[in-house]
């Protein structure tokens, strides 16, 4: 038997064509985010039984954690240690204004995400240390259960990258689109990768 997580990133938020550090700010899902999300949900209503549904606090994951759970009549959980990465002075800021206003930052920032944070934001390592023990404590507490966990594309790339031992300051490469869907199978010896950033729209 093995704990099977089905890793999400929320949907499309609005807006989001202007490609924001958004990090710890609510912001609500598109019109076409709550398609999205909702077409995942019928697909994993369709094709699994989900025994919980974790989310992060952020509007954004909770109203899609929500929707997949309400094809199984139960209620999300929210974790408030699977919230987005905090981009601290950076938030609200499009990817161009940072790279104007802070340039030697942004620079340290894209070069190496271990070796410096968003300035008054979090480092990547803190990240991993709270988003992780999120982790140990949703895998303890539901041994061999099918879990759903809503969260963020930083959060889920750092969950892919400790779950399979990649180094953390490669976490970019790894692609999160909006409902996109992971599945990582926990065994008694080690994790399995099944799905990576998995689309069921279109």
């Amino acid at each position: 038997m093995a704990n099977k997580i089905y890793l999400i990133r929320h949907g499309e938020t609005e807006n989001a064509h202007e490609m924001r550090y958004k990090g710890n700010i609510n912001v609500p899902l598109s019109e076409n985010g709550t398609r999205q999300i909702g077409m995942l949900a019928d697909f994993l209503a369709q094709h699994t039984i989900l025994n919980f549904v974790y989310s992060s606090p952020l509007s954004r994951a909770q109203n899609s954690a929500e929707i997949i759970a309400q094809r199984y009549n139960i209620q999300p959980i929210i974790l408030p240690q699977l919230r987005e990465i905090d981009f601290g002075s950076w938030e609200g800021m499009t990817f161009e204004e940072v790279r104007e206003k802070y340039p030697d930052e942004f620079d340290v920032w894209a070069n190496d995400p271990l070796m410096q944070g968003p300035v008054n934001g979090e480092t990547i390592p803190q990240v991993r240390d709270r988003v992780m023990e999120a982790m140990d404590q949703i895998l303890a507490n539901n041994k061999n259960q099918n879990i759903a966990v809503v969260a963020h594309g930083a959060v889920n790339r750092v969950i892919i990258a400790q779950t399979l031992g990649l180094p953390l300051n490669n976490i970019f490469r790894i692609e999160q689109d909006f409902a996109a869907l992971n599945i990582i199978e926990f065994h008694r010896r080690f994790p399995v990768l099944r799905l990576l950033n998995g689309i069921f729209y279109r």
